[in-house]
């Protein structure tokens, strides 16, 4: 894999990670049916905003500890861990988790060696409001192959480069040869440890998504999965020709 064709995916990103479809105008994940019937909206239940997002999340976090899910596609599951250090993220992840919103999900966009995007679906009947979460960049999360995190939209719309308020990806990526490493250090402005450039080198990632998309989770089982759902056909906007629904819970 050359530079040149890494610096393209930047390219590909506004494509693939921006989120550019699939419900941005979008409703409250609780219905009018369910609120009626709460006498006090608790932040398992209270619809975000961009006014209240960090407060919400942050109080939903204190009291979902939750931390690994199980992504059940019909290649098989995957396994994630979600990181502690994220709390927004994770908070999302697991408030959209249990509240049925993933089971309504798919892997629509897929783009071989580079990641694999889900989160939403054009057949969705569960809505949500719009927001977006607080950005949580941290140093020690790389773009390694299996790394879980959110879209977003690009840094004209979006200059404080918060994520979307569900669509999430999974790297798959390459080997990265160490040349490239070092370019992309240079251009983020980062160095990258000893362990991290093996990482690249061996198991592969996507370096050029580093200090750019927050990263709050990895996968623990299923790289397998990835890989087979990497490998479906598309057509010309990236997505699977023959669907790849997913449904999440969460198991610990």
């Amino acid at each position: 894999m050359s530079l040149k064709f890494s610096l393209n995916n930047i390219f590909l990103i506004l494509n693939i990670l921006f989120i550019v479809a699939c419900g941005q105008k979008q409703e409250s994940i609780v219905s009018e049916t369910d609120l009626s019937t709460e006498v006090s909206p608790s932040s398992d239940t209270i619809p975000l905003s961009s006014d209240n997002v960090r407060d919400v999340l942050t109080d939903y976090a204190k009291n979902h500890p939750d931390s690994i899910a199980v992504i059940s596609t019909r290649h098989g599951n995957i396994k994630v861990r979600l990181y502690k250090d994220t709390p927004l993220h994770r908070a999302n992840f697991v408030r959209l988790t249990k509240s049925g919103f993933y089971n309504q999900g798919e892997f629509y966009r897929v783009v071989k060696g580079f990641a694999i995007q889900g989160g939403d679906s054009d057949n969705r009947t569960m809505k949500q409001t719009v927001y977006k979460i607080p950005q949580e960049f941290n140093r020690t999360h790389i773009h390694k192959k299996g790394a879980l995190a959110m879209a977003r939209y690009g840094d004209e719309q979006n200059p404080d480069k918060e994520s979307s308020s569900h669509n999430f990806y999974i790297v798959q990526g390459e080997p990265v040869p160490l040349h490239e490493i070092r370019a992309w250090e240079e251009k983020h402005g980062i160095k990258y440890t000893p362990a991290e450039v093996k990482l690249y080198q061996t198991i592969g990632g996507e370096p050029s998504l580093d200090t750019e998309y927050t990263v709050f989770g990895e996968v623990i089982e299923g790289l397998d999965v990835v890989d087979k759902i990497a490998n479906e056909p598309v057509d010309a906007s990236s997505w699977p020709r023959q669907s790849v629904l997913h449904t999440i819970k969460m198991i610990e």
